[in-house]
């Protein structure tokens, strides 16, 4: 019954990048640190995507910019915080479009969005996502 509960309270982490290798990385990374991962490579439409965010309800998202070279993340970026059931949710845009965020920075300060860029420092990926969404339930 405890494993249970913690898993109730477990932080849970949406990961949106279209690369199989960099989510997976994602999901080992922070399951290690007692996080619930979800992992999506957005092969959907935008509006399916914000749908798929509502329903699991996430503690936080990191999310790519570039997906399958197109700006589809900063899209559907926009779309969430727009969407008045879901803008409240943590936003780590994990990229390596620097030249893009360098553009987009005043937006996302406006938003609350946090940025790592690629390649990161894990630890301060780790320090980001504790940061948005609070240590995680160690069993």
């Amino acid at each position: 019954m405890a494993k249970a509960n913690v898993q109730a309270a477990q932080k849970h982490v949406f990961v949106i990048n279209d690369t199989v290798a960099i989510l997976e990385m994602f999901r080992l990374m922070l399951e290690d640190e007692g996080y619930r991962v979800t992992t999506d490579g957005f092969s959907v439409e935008l509006f399916e995507m914000l749908g798929r965010i509502k329903e699991a309800s996430p503690d936080l998202i990191v999310l790519d910019f570039i997906i399958m070279d197109e700006g589809k993340g900063w899209q559907f970026l926009q779309l969430l915080k727009m969407d008045r059931e879901a803008r409240h949710i943590p936003v780590i845009v994990c990229t390596a479009a620097a030249k893009l965020v360098e553009e987009l920075q005043t937006h996302l300060d406006t938003m609350g969005v946090a940025v790592v860029l690629k390649p990161f420092d894990i630890d301060h990926l780790l320090h980001e996502v504790e940061k948005l969404c609070g240590a995680p339930v160690l069993e």
